[in-house]
């Protein structure tokens, strides 16, 4: 019985304090056809449109049928020394990512030149080197991810 009503209990006190799923972002209906400009082979870019897609956009390379232009000025990222051990080696780094991005909705520009910037650090071991590698290969993967999370939440945000 207390199995049963648990969930129950649990469902009715989250719908009671306003909670609800995420979900896909509602973008204007000018992001009906969208341009996605910038090199598309970054995971920025590819995270960016599969976004774009879930929210019911359709990405196009260019052209004339397109509605609204999302255009992406820079998309950097790299790894840094955060800090070194007592032999001069490195112990941690730090992966950034950088985005500097404009979007455009009929030739009238909506969001002017913005710039995000995510980092995320990890621990390095010169014992693991190949691992380690893949450990920032997957943080740059999820920085490129969070970014386009935040663009897309900006084009949600805009007017109609």
């Amino acid at each position: 019985m207390k199995r049963l009503l648990a969930p129950v209990a649990l469902a009715a006190a989250l719908a009671g304090c306003g909670f609800h799923l995420q979900g896909v972002a509602k973008l204007s209906p000018a992001f009906a056809t969208t341009v996605l400009g910038g090199d598309r082979y970054t995971d920025f870019h590819g995270a960016l449109a599969d976004a774009l897609a879930a929210s019911g956009s359709r990405v196009v390379g260019g052209g004339s049928e397109a509605t609204a232009e999302v255009e992406v000025l820079t998309d950097d990222s790299g790894q840094r020394v955060l800090s070194v051990s007592a032999s001069n080696t490195p112990t941690e780094y730090e992966v950034y990512y950088t985005v500097r991005y404009r979007v455009r909705i009929g030739g009238r520009e909506v969001i002017a030149p913005q710039i995000l910037t995510r980092t995320q650090g990890y621990s390095f071991d010169e014992t693991a080197v190949l691992a380690k590698e893949h450990e920032q290969l997957l943080i740059r993967g999820s920085l490129a991810r969070e970014i386009a999370a935040l663009v897309l939440r900006r084009l949600a945000a805009l007017p109609p």
